[in-house]
């Protein structure tokens, strides 16, 4: 039996993988740097073997995948070199292995892993269904017709795979680190849409993605009217939004979904349109939207004597906006404060205005410093730069939360992508220690 090894396991999606071949009963471990990351958690729930970066993890019995992240002077990919060994990147392996399903990647700018998670769900309410989300949830079924998996653009990565299908959410510029401009994003979307073997679900409100050219179909959903799904009527109530939906003009179903704002109606629209295309009758779509728990650090709430902390992933303009304004949707009454930390000099440089612009609709903003990857340690510009562009933005540090406190009847935002959770914990020991 083939023992796969993982390098770099605790990565978001190589945790998935790794999940989804122990749950379809293959033999599976894996090695990363020795800080805790939260996608190690499932991996230890399901006993999964973690080790420390050695080359001496490697054996001459394994099957090794490893993180894109990591190149050919890793210690561990030499020694699997020494001893002969294939060695996959995590792209290439994931790009094999979706073709044993109907595959259907969850791709854009934005949006997708709640648009993945909420596929996985509701599909999965009807079909044997094995899914693959980029907060490090994978499972496996060992007798799958469908693979829904997360379709990263970063470094084109996407184009390792030819799904039957794909859902494009959106296209905009990010992760300027690789990306020369939003028309060098558009072409690795054109290249991609190429390869899509069945049929593309896109978001026709977006203006690139209207220029997608395919062999296969393009249904398009969204908003306005010229599209193949259109949601109306869209209301906000307590427990979430409403709304109808027409078809090529022609009422289909009203739906109700537990999230706020738009975003969420946009991926949910996505979902019933290619549930409709692969005949998942209106009313099991309707039943299992409604019970969809959200994804990992997705507007992710915890309620605090009065105050509402949300723990959101998101690190982009477009991103903070629509999670500002979910926030207001929600919750009315409160007033909404950021806490905001910068991922990467790179995109903060380069979105510099915007992140202002998009911040400046809360209430309050405070800013951590700005959090290096991998890729780079430091930049020119400093977190003062974008503070200078928020009137009353103040900057906070782990030991200065306490200030949080002074936001009675408050939506407070933890966003970022990279390590921003520490700040909300090291803000709720404050709040405990005072309870």
């Amino acid at each position: 039996m083939t023992k796969y090894h993982f390098i770099g396991i605790k990565g978001s999606g190589m945790s998935a993988l790794a999940q989804i071949l122990h749950d379809m009963k293959e033999d599976v471990q894996g090695s990363d740097v020795e800080k805790r990351f939260f996608t190690q958690r499932p991996l230890e729930q399901k006993g999964i073997p973690l080790f420390p970066f050695d080359r001496n993890n490697i054996e001459a019995d394994q099957e090794i995948i490893v993180s894109a992240a990591y190149g050919e002077e890793h210690e561990e990919v030499l020694r699997a070199k020494e001893l002969g060994l294939t060695v996959k990147k995590y792209p290439t392996f994931l790009g094999e292995f979706i073709q044993n399903f109907t595959s259907i990647a969850v791709t854009g700018s934005h949006g997708k892993t709640s648009t993945t998670g909420l596929l996985s769900h509701v599909l999965g309410a009807t079909f044997p269904t094995s899914y693959l989300i980029g907060d490090g949830t994978g499972k496996g079924e060992e007798d799958s017709s469908y693979f829904v998996f997360e379709a990263c653009e970063y470094r084109r990565n996407f184009l390792n795979y030819e799904p039957d299908y794909c859902i494009m959410t959106n296209i905009d510029f990010d992760h300027p680190d690789y990306f020369k401009d939003v028309q060098d994003v558009f072409s690795a979307f054109q290249e991609m849409a190429m390869q899509v073997r069945k049929a593309i679900v896109a978001c026709g409100d977006d203006e690139y993605l209207q220029e997608i050219h395919a062999n296969v179909p393009v249904v398009y959903y969204g908003f306005g009217e010229d599209n193949d799904f259109q949601a109306r009527n869209i209301e906000t109530t307590a427990e979430g939004s409403s709304f109808d939906v027409f078809v090529r003009n022609s009422f289909y179903g009203s739906f109700m979904i537990p999230g706020f704002g738009n975003h969420n109606v946009l991926n949910a629209l996505a979902v019933i349109a290619l549930c409709h295309y692969e005949n998942v009758s209106a009313e099991t779509v309707k039943e299992h939207l409604l019970t969809f728990p959200g994804v990992k650090r997705r507007f992710s709430e915890k309620k605090v004597n009065d105050q509402i902390l949300i723990d959101d992933y998101a690190h982009h303009p477009t991103e903070i906006a629509a999670t500002i304004e979910a926030a207001k949707k929600k919750y009315p009454d409160y007033d909404v404060v950021a806490v905001f930390q910068p991922h990467t000099f790179t995109r903060t440089k380069t979105f510099l205005n915007e992140f202002a612009e998009a911040l400046r609709a809360a209430d309050a903003v405070y800013l951590c410093d700005i959090f290096g990857s991998a890729r780079e340690k430091a930049g020119e510009l400093s977190i003062h730069d974008l503070q200078n562009l928020i009137p009353g933005a103040k900057l906070i540090e782990e030991d200065t939360t306490a200030e949080l406190r002074g936001h009675h009847q408050s939506v407070v935002l933890f966003m970022g992508a990279g390590d921003i959770q520490k700040f909300q914990q090291a803000y709720e020991s404050v709040v405990a220690e005072k309870n």
